[in-house]
C-alpha cells in the first residue's frame, strides 16, 4: 500500500512539473523591438536568401544594384546583443550595423538621415525590420551617429553600395560617419591677360548708308593724324595731335575711306569716332578709332560700347 502510495505521488509531481512548463512562457524577443527573424546560421557567410514569410507577409531576397529607397528607420540595441544574426554574424548594438528585409548578406548601403543631412556607411548582416513597412532597422550605435538614437525613428535614405567582404568576430568595425566636406578655399583671381601687339582687323560688313558720303582727301602724314568725321570738299583734313598717354579704341580698318566713313557714322551712339589712315605694306588701309579714355577701364567700357553697335572686334589701342 505504501509502494503504491509512493508510485501515485511521483506521477502527481510529474504532472505537476508538466502543466508548470506549459505554462511558463519566456519570449524569445523583447516586445519593444521588431520582431526579427529566428538565427540558424552557424558561421558567417554570404547569402541572398530564400523568399520568406513574417506575419502574414512574403519577403523575396534578391540583389539590388539599383536600390535607392526613402522610408522610415528604427533601431535595435539589448533584445538582440551577440547573438547571430541572419548570416551568422554576431550582432553587437555598439558596432554601426543593420537589418534589412531583402538585400543580400553582407552588403553595404549608405543611410542618409533626412531629418539633419548626417550620412553613414554601414554593414546589413541582418534580416528585419518587419513593422509599419519601416525599410531598414540600424543598429543602437548606428542611430546614434545618425542622431535619431532618442527619437527612435527618423526619415532615411537607403543606398545600396555594394556586397560587403566577410571577415571574423575581431574585424567587424566597417561602418563610418561621412564627414562634411571641407569649404573649399577661394581660388586666387587670375592675372590680367596680356595684351599682344595691336594688328589691323578687318571689319564685318557694313550696311548701305542712306546718303553718299564724299570721299575726303588725305594728305601724307609723318604722324598720326585724324580726318574729320564730316563730309568735306576736296581739301586737306585737319590735323589733330593725341594727347600723349591716352587710350584709344580701334573699331575696325578698311581699305577705303568710304567704309571707313560710313563706320564712322554706325559709331555715332557710341562715342566721337574719326578716320586715321594707315600704311601698310605699300597699301593705306583707314582704321577707325575713338578717343576720350584716360585708362584702361575707361577704354574697355567704351570698346564694349562700340562691340554693341556692330564691331565685334573691336580693341584696346594702349598709349604710345
Amino acid at each position: 500500500m505504501r509502494r503504491g502510495a509512493t508510485v501515485r505521488y511521483a506521477i502527481l509531481l510529474m504532472a505537476g512539473a508538466s502543466l508548470c512548463a506549459c505554462a511558463s512562457v519566456h519570449p524569445e524577443y523583447s516586445a519593444h523591438q521588431p520582431t526579427h527573424r529566428a538565427r540558424t546560421d552557424a558561421a558567417p557567410r554570404y547569402k541572398v536568401g530564400s523568399p520568406y514569410e513574417v506575419g502574414g507577409i512574403w519577403y523575396v531576397p534578391k540583389e539590388q544594384p539599383d536600390y535607392n529607397q526613402t522610408g522610415t528607420a528604427s533601431w535595435y540595441g539589448d533584445a538582440f546583443h551577440l547573438k547571430p544574426t541572419a548570416n551568422g554574424e554576431i550582432f553587437d548594438k555598439d558596432i554601426a550595423s543593420a537589418a534589412h528585409t531583402t538585400l543580400p548578406l553582407p552588403s553595404l548601403v549608405e543611410v542618409t538621415n533626412l531629418d539633419n543631412g548626417r550620412r553613414l556607411t554601414v554593414r546589413v548582416n541582418d534580416r528585419g525590420p518587419f513593422v509599419d513597412n519601416r525599410i531598414i532597422d540600424l543598429s543602437h550605435e548606428a542611430a546614434r551617429q545618425l542622431g535619431y538614437d532618442r527619437q527612435g525613428l527618423a526619415h532615411v535614405r537607403v543606398r545600396y553600395l555594394g556586397p560587403a567582404p566577410l571577415y571574423g568576430e575581431e574585424t567587424r568595425r566597417y561602418a563610418y560617419l561621412a564627414p562634411k566636406p571641407a569649404p573649399a578655399a577661394a581660388a586666387p583671381p587670375p592675372p590680367p591677360p596680356r595684351r599682344e601687339p595691336e594688328v589691323v582687323l578687318t571689319s564685318a560688313p557694313l550696311p548701305k548708308a542712306p546718303e553718299p558720303i564724299v570721299e575726303a582727301t588725305l594728305a601724307p602724314l609723318p604722324k598720326v593724324m585724324a580726318v574729320a568725321t564730316q563730309p568735306m570738299a576736296a581739301v586737306a583734313a585737319p590735323k589733330i595731335e593725341v594727347a600723349a598717354g591716352a587710350f584709344r579704341v580701334q573699331a575696325g580698318a578698311f581699305s577705303t575711306p568710304e567704309n571707313a566713313q560710313r563706320a564712322v557714322a554706325q559709331l555715332a551712339a557710341a562715342g566721337m569716332a574719326r578716320v586715321e589712315p594707315l600704311a601698310r605694306g605699300g597699301t593705306t588701309l583707314y582704321r577707325v578709332v575713338l578717343d576720350g579714355a584716360a585708362d584702361q577701364d575707361s577704354a574697355e567700357l567704351l570698346r564694349e560700347k562700340v562691340a554693341e553697335a556692330g564691331f565685334a572686334d573691336a580693341r584696346v589701342i594702349r598709349p604710345f
